[in-house]
């Protein structure tokens, strides 16, 4: 091991919180990084490895959390001993800590290092009460991955652009014995993916917003019609059975041994497909519902951040103008499956992510944050339970739907 990475230090934390962040001295540069998976972890190593060579009088203590246990613990370090960089998401999720003044204002970061122009596309998801409190780093498409050749097999000639024609490959993969769609319901952000996208295809971004927002009713027969929509799936059975005792990790499986066919998944995960499945995975945008609607998409934007009781932020600063470049941002993008946030980087050479970018790009209806990023934490939380609860029970629309209007009213006392 080099003496570089003797000295940047990696670890994965337990739940019970201990954290570089808490240990740091002044002087020492600490990061906490939420990761998901050794080859995303591999590339943010590689740009610490890298920052450490062009700044060798920055000594540096690095954490990496799983993603899952990052999300709970983020809350307890930025109020109290707080590491000096972290990062997070773009949209509600960083407006939620910008207001209660835990973050850093990065305005200055922006005008200094050119920011406002290499990534004029996040900044409103960057920003709060007209001020930066994020630093774009990737951002990603969300679309229906497939396997080619199981499309192939059953006699599904295209991909599908259509709800017909969607229905339509799930009706010859379920007849052939294979499993339309895997999703990892333990994780209940993956079914926060169809609601989006169910919601966006058949209401339009417009009302998404509202309704991520708190402006507009569970009640409402709108919403109730992207549920009945979801039931059609569940009642035919196209998803794989028991889909809430899997997570993401354990879903992807189905996808890699041929049990399953689609997965709705953001290009992420396409950095961490096996070699020999590779060739045969395609990825294509969700079908069309309503050719009326404007086409919207998800593309949610990651970002680093330097919290409020951060203590060594001039060379947080310093660490986040590096990774700010556009050689820095596309090897993210590379390395994590995703498309870099700053515009001067070049194009990923992956074709998943090349097509993600074709998407996002023609989109005209709105790019959307996802679900739990672009709504206040604990709804977003009870409409993922809710989401559950649904998949548990799909004919339980009306009381799931009266329970979170009774906790949206509470929440935005509307």
């Amino acid at each position: 091991m080099s003496k570089v990475r003797t000295r940047i230090l990696g670890l994965t934390l337990a739940a019970a919180g201990l954290c570089y962040g808490a240990m740091a001295q002044a002087g020492t540069l600490a990061i906490n990084v939420a990761f998901k998976g050794a080859s995303q972890r591999a590339v943010w190593q590689s740009v610490f490895d890298d920052f450490k060579k062009a700044h060798p009088d920055i000594e540096m203590k690095v954490a990496f959390v799983d993603e899952e246990a990052y999300k709970v613990q983020l809350p307890g370090w930025l109020s109290s001993v707080a590491p000096d960089v972290v990062n997070w998401h773009d949209g509600e999720r960083m407006a939620y800590y910008a207001r209660r003044g835990l973050l850093e204002d990065l305005s200055g970061d922006w005008a200094k290092n050119g920011w406002n122009e290499t990534y004029a596309s996040t900044k409103e998801a960057s920003s709060w009460n007209g001020k930066q409190y994020a630093a774009p780093t990737v951002y990603y498409s969300w679309g229906m991955f497939y396997r080619k050749d199981l499309f192939q097999k059953v006699g599904i000639s295209g991909e599908p652009k259509t709800w017909d024609q969607f229905i339509d490959a799930c009706k010859k993969l379920k007849a052939a014995g294979i499993a339309p769609i895997a999703v990892g319901g333990r994780d209940a952000w993956t079914l926060a993916g169809w609601f989006d996208y169910l919601d966006l295809r058949i209401n339009g971004n417009a009302f998404h917003q509202k309704l991520m927002a708190g402006e507009v009713p569970y009640t409402d027969a709108r919403v109730k019609k992207v549920y009945t929509t979801w039931k059609g799936l569940i009642d035919d059975k196209y998803f794989i059975d028991n889909a809430l005792s899997y997570d993401l990790d354990a879903a992807q499986p189905f996808l890699f041994q041929g049990k399953a066919a689609m997965m709705l998944m953001g290009t992420f995960i396409s950095a961490g497909f096996p070699a020999n499945v590779k060739p045969n995975m395609g990825y294509f945008q969700f079908p069309i519902i309503d050719a009326k609607v404007p086409t919207a998409e998800d593309g949610p934007v990651e970002s680093l951040h330097i919290p409020a009781k951060a203590k060594n932020k001039a060379d947080a600063h310093t660490f986040l103008a590096f990774v700010g470049t556009p050689e820095i941002s596309g090897r993210l993008a590379k390395g994590l499956g995703s498309l870099p946030a700053n515009s001067k980087a070049e194009e990923p050479e992956d074709p998943i992510s090349k097509i993600g970018f074709q998407i996002l790009s023609q989109t005209r209806g709105g790019i959307a944050q996802f679900y739990d990023r672009d709504m206040t934490k604990e709804m977003a939380d009870e409409g993922m339970k809710g989401m559950q609860q649904f998949l548990s029970d799909p004919s339980q629309i009306d009381s799931i739907l009266a329970q979170l209007e009774t906790t949206r009213k509470r929440i935005y006392k509307k």
